[in-house]
């Protein structure tokens, strides 16, 4: 029997192969990645593995897909709850981008430590927001629903045996084997010709629009390795003459510790593709749609430590935007150095960071009693900290992404008014909780902190 975890890590590895044959410059980024990883493994030894075992950092991927409907939308999410995989996290790429990216997106993942300890698989999941006017007016908004509600993306042999995956927990050998296959197959680039003139009215609005709405199937967006430095990655990839985005999404490079994410890709690159021209012929072209990320991962930041982050970001597009010549992320680190923790000892002091907390023992040794405060704990000893990786997305830094990857900048419509879309409207809309990943990171770093109170006997958590 293939259980959850054993699925999901094949399907990882299977989708893996399948975009390297695809796309051969994301086999060259993971091999970048991984002599990276072992860079640093070497001269940081223990430390290179603070955030994550050298095994996980060279196995993790997230991948990236899109759908256009609410319906398509469920149907992602059954087949990634036969991995063990749930949605996590609302993004609304629509307020994050300038440029039009009409999607909102979540994240699905696994959500217990083991289970990510097992396999972090993760897929970023967009879904086309057609009924938004700011970008489609009321007759493309019909006509695009029209074709969308006329597509099949997922065959039902694959439903059928998703829900028996996720029912059971487990599948048989032989139904492990077709639903991988299935599965695979369902996110492969389809050599089906594309609508030539649809694909070029959709592009006119959006180049994600029509990647979404302009073809009869999806396909993997793009596949994304975790890398330890993701400076030294990208000027290794420019160095083997790979065109790279501008610039490093995310917190700036500094000398203190890494926080929440930060990704970087090379620039979509133009596929062969068939097309099928308005008088029925078929002839070849070229799209741009799938390009090759990265990604390094910090420590998870609680709630006031986001709103810490965010308001940096806010902060740094102001001072640059005083003085456009000034380079960007030399601001942005000269506002980290004076505004943000240096070290993860502040930072779990300060309640910006998220950590699992143990008790060290034999610390009572010599007849002391432990403080109740965290920072003292900390601070004499009593207690060890290690940081809890960051497993989700930032809006600003997908969108940036999106943005990058794209030939312009599209058509939006600011003196419309969008429609609002919210985790709550997308639970409704696949009939499963959309969780927040806070309170994730936050129940995680409480059950440490009880364990601790009860090996201290302190009276209630330490705080």
């Amino acid at each position: 029997m293939f259980s959850q975890w054993q699925l999901r890590a094949a399907f990882a590895r299977r989708l893996s192969d399948m975009y390297g044959r695809e796309v051969p410059a994301y086999t060259t980024l993971v091999d970048v990645s991984r002599e990276v990883n072992e860079d640093v493994l070497r001269e940081q030894g223990a430390d290179a593995e603070r955030l994550g075992s050298i095994g996980r950092v060279t196995e993790e991927r997230h991948g990236a897909i899109r759908v256009g409907t609410p319906a398509e939308l469920e149907q992602v999410a059954r087949i990634f709850g036969a991995l063990g995989m749930h949605p996590v996290g609302f993004y609304d790429l629509r307020e994050a981008a300038a440029s039009a990216v009409p999607v909102v997106s979540t994240a699905f993942r696994p959500v217990d430590g083991e289970e990510l300890a097992r396999n972090p698989f993760r897929v970023f999941t967009s879904m086309l927001t057609p009924a938004d006017p700011r970008f489609f007016d009321p007759e493309l908004r019909a006509r695009l629903e029209t074709f969308l509600a006329g597509r099949q993306l997922f065959p039902p042999e694959l439903l059928t045996l998703a829900d028996r995956a996720e029912a059971a927990g487990e599948l048989s050998d032989t139904d492990a084997e077709r639903f991988l296959h299935l599965a695979v197959e369902a996110f492969e680039l389809s050599p089906e010709p594309v609508d030539k003139a649809w694909y070029e009215t959709l592009e006119q609005v959006s180049a994600v629009a029509a990647d979404i709405g302009g073809v009869r199937s999806t396909h993997i967006n793009h596949l994304t390795p975790r890398v330890l430095d993701i400076d030294a990655l990208y000027h290794r990839m420019t160095e083997r003459g790979i065109e790279m985005i501008d610039t490093i999404q995310g917190p700036p490079r500094w000398n203190g510790p890494d926080v929440l994410l930060r990704q970087t890709s090379f620039r979509a690159l133009a596929e062969p593709r068939a097309l099928r021209t308005p008088d029925g012929k078929v002839i070849s072209g070229a799209l741009r749609v799938r390009f090759g990320e990265v990604e390094a991962r910090g420590i998870a930041l609680t709630r006031q430590g986001r709103a810490r982050y965010d308001a940096l970001l806010a902060r740094v597009d102001e001072l640059a935007a005083r003085d456009p010549q000034a380079d960007r992320a030399d601001v942005a680190r000269a506002l980290w150095a004076s505004e943000f923790p240096d070290t993860e000892h502040a930072l779990a002091a300060q309640g910006l960071g998220h950590f699992t907390y143990h008790a060290v023992p034999g610390r009572a040794a010599d007849g002391s009693r432990p403080p109740t405060a965290l920072d003292g704990l900390l601070a004499q000893g009593w207690v060890r900290a290690e940081p809890l990786v960051y497993e989700d997305f930032l809006p600003r830094s997908a969108a940036g992404i999106f943005q990058s990857n794209l030939s312009d900048e599209g058509a939006r419509n600011n003196d419309r008014t969008g429609i609002a879309y919210d985790s709550a409207w997308l639970s409704g809309a696949i009939g499963r909780d959309v969780l927040d990943p806070f309170d994730l990171y936050e129940e995680q770093q409480d059950r440490s902190l009880a364990k601790v109170a009860r090996e201290l006997a302190l009276d209630g958590l330490p705080g």
